[in-house]
């Protein structure tokens, strides 16, 4: 084990690869009792939330899906790299897709597995370079931070801190709800966490909020710590018999935005955590295509067992802060989600109050991506603003990056620029005026 994963050459051993694989998984773990929320619509309450998705059985396939894009990273491609069911994505399959466009989750399963297979043709064909490139940095960062203010948004909303208001649209909550002040708690305990540098500052927030929320009987205990696996009959392999639901310009829009924020939520993370490790040789990454592909296979077994994309998790930095350098950091955190299964129970004690700062925190830490616009550029600036800023306005991922795509193509060719924008770029804006006039 120690040769196939390079211990020695990588100045690592068995005992910093297993405490480094614990630091990811408890830096991450918040997204077994997220996802199942998101993805159940269980915040949204009322007749929407029979909409959503079986929250048990979104547990075990996020578990699932978790384990399995840890081991696959781990083994084949040696990258002590972990990977989820993406942040951002999850709400975009239940907020945009379910709720906003009323596409059943089973035809949304749908759209997971072909973005999974467009994701890995052009992984292992050499297209993803092509593909990234035709698209500017800047956009890139812009869809990046409306995916956060998105989610820190939904965070707030469920929270009750930002609440309905007929005049205003939206206005700043009473506070007068305990499940308010339960999720306020968490935020600044959150904040502390993470300001004190403590890398599970996220996962140990969510269990300072349950612990008071049951303390001041705001939550109801559970009926016991470990229990049984929960079942994923409801989910598994039902989004295989909804494949002639896809052809639709909704399902086309839906499936271009899974495979964007994916594909390039993927790309900056592994490019962001290789580094950090020094895995980096003449600056290319040895079997990136692998990094990338086995990626591509985790999002396309997410679609079939039953939970949105899975992606790479930028909280593998606090494992490789730790010490990890090999694969095998990977597959301790991919055995870490398999043990978690057990601990289904602990759903019961997840409510808005304890997931809402999570998706705050999550949504803030996103938004770092701004920095590396170049806002003293009006036609490049404007764009990008309206990318990240149409994306909580409306409700709606793909709207944000189809609004961002046409004004970027526009504002180019009015600054005389435009032949340097890439020709796909302006083939995406076409389909996105389209789409909004047309079919929205």
């Amino acid at each position: 084990m120690a040769r196939y994963f390079e211990f020695e050459q990588l100045g690592t051993n068995f005992r910093r690869e297993c405490l480094a694989g614990l630091t990811t998984f408890l830096a991450m773990a918040y997204i077994l009792f997220v996802n199942p929320a998101v993805l159940s619509l269980s915040d949204v309450g009322g007749e929407a939330a029979a909409l959503g998705m079986p929250r048990d059985a979104v547990f075990t396939a996020t578990a699932l899906a978790a384990a399995f894009g840890c081991l696959l990273m781990g083994i084949v491609a040696r990258y002590p790299i972990a990977l989820a069911p993406g942040m951002g994505l999850n709400a975009f399959f239940a907020y945009t897709v379910i709720l906003g466009m009323g596409i059943p989750w089973q035809t949304a399963l749908c759209g997971t597995i072909i973005s999974g297979c467009v994701f890995l043709l052009l992984s292992v064909t050499g297209a993803r370079e092509r593909v990234v490139n035709a698209i500017p940095l800047e956009l890139k960062h812009a869809v990046a931070a409306g995916v956060g203010l998105f989610i820190a948004f939904i965070g707030l909303q469920n929270a009750g801190i930002i609440v309905d208001n007929e005049v205003l649209l939206v206005s700043l909550g009473p506070f007068e709800s305990g499940g308010t002040l339960l999720a306020i708690f968490g935020v600044v305990v959150t904040v502390v966490l993470l300001s004190l540098g403590i890398r599970s500052g996220i996962f140990l927030g969510m269990v300072a909020t349950a612990v008071v929320g049951l303390v001041s009987g705001q939550i109801s205990p559970p009926d016991r710590l470990v229990g049984a696996v929960p079942g994923i009959g409801e989910t598994f392999g039902v989004a295989l018999t909804h494949f002639g639901e896809l052809l639709s310009w909704d399902m086309a829009v839906v499936i271009l935005t899974m495979l964007f924020v994916d594909f390039f939520d993927t790309t900056g993370t592994i490019m962001a955590v290789a580094n950090q490790a020094g895995l980096t040789r003449d600056n290319r990454l040895p079997r990136a295509g692998r990094a990338l592909s086995m990626d591509a296979v985790a999002t396309l077994f997410s679609g079939i067992i039953g939970t949105s994309s899975t992606t790479s998790y930028i909280e593998s930095a606090s494992g490789v802060a730790a010490g990890g350098r090999s694969g095998f950091t990977a597959v301790v955190v991919g055995l870490l989600f398999l043990a978690a299964l057990w601990f289904s129970p602990l759903l019961a004690v997840v409510t808005s109050a304890v997931t809402a700062p999570a998706l705050i925190v999550v949504g803030g830490l996103m938004v770092a991506s701004l920095k590396d616009i170049a806002w003293d550029r009006f036609e490049i600036a404007l764009p990008a603003f309206l990318t990240m800023l149409m994306m909580p306005l409306t409700f709606s991922v793909a709207t944000g990056i189809a609004i961002g795509f046409m004004m970027y193509a526009l504002s180019m060719l009015a600054a005389r620029r435009g032949r340097e924008v890439h020709p796909v770029m302006y083939v995406l804006a076409v389909l996105f005026l389209l789409y909004l006039a047309f079919l929205q």
